[in-house]
């Protein structure tokens, strides 16, 4: 069964509200901190009693967990700091609906995950891009020079991932200001 739903604006709003709750709570945390209360925030939630759709909201708040924290990966900001908002308000015990209400007190928690990740897309698919050309390369070789080359080679395709991944994210929001949607904006609406 599938079920739809529209945000209007001033739903839209109330999560930005929540957001912003979230961010001044954390305000003078260290990123660590922020980290930490979002992973121990999963590890604590009901998510296996949770509807499907909450699941695989929260899954993708794993793989941002696991972006950030890698090292090779670099996450620059800006993005670094947008990641840093979805799991502040992932950890926040005091968001929208208490995350102990049976069935619907995670439902805030994948709305919110879903109307970011949707921002975030072009930084998960460079990770993504960057893990499989680390992956692709092997273990670094244990010869000094050749490790060495094999470092720089892997940091040349993270550089060109980090740049792509801007390109992208600039030329999505030169459409939505000029009062397009982007294409790739339109068909994940389009799907709800």
């Amino acid at each position: 069964m599938r079920i739809t739903f529209q945000l209007e604006p001033e739903d839209i709003a109330r999560f930005h509200d929540a957001l912003d709750r979230a961010e001044r709570r954390v305000a003078c945390a260290e990123e660590c901190d922020i980290v930490d209360a979002a992973r121990h925030a999963l590890g604590q939630l009901p998510i296996a009693a949770a509807p499907g759709y909450i699941r695989q909201r929260l899954g993708e708040a794993s793989r941002l967990l696991l972006m950030i924290e890698d090292e090779a990966f670099a996450l620059p900001q800006p993005e670094r700091g947008q990641v840093l908002r979805v799991l502040a308000y992932l950890g926040d015990p005091e968001d929208m609906i208490p995350d102990h209400v049976e069935v619907i007190g995670l439902l805030d928690d994948a709305i919110m995950l879903e109307l970011l990740m949707r921002r975030l897309r072009h930084v998960m698919q460079a990770w993504e891009d960057f893990r499989a050309a680390r992956a692709a390369l092997g273990e670094p070789p244990a010869e000094r020079e050749a490790r060495r080359a094999w470092v720089a080679g892997l940091a040349r395709r993270r550089d060109a991932l980090h740049a792509r991944m801007r390109r992208r994210a600039g030329r999505e929001a030169e459409g939505e200001a000029g009062g397009e949607v982007a294409p790739a904006a339109a068909r994940a609406a389009a799907r709800g």
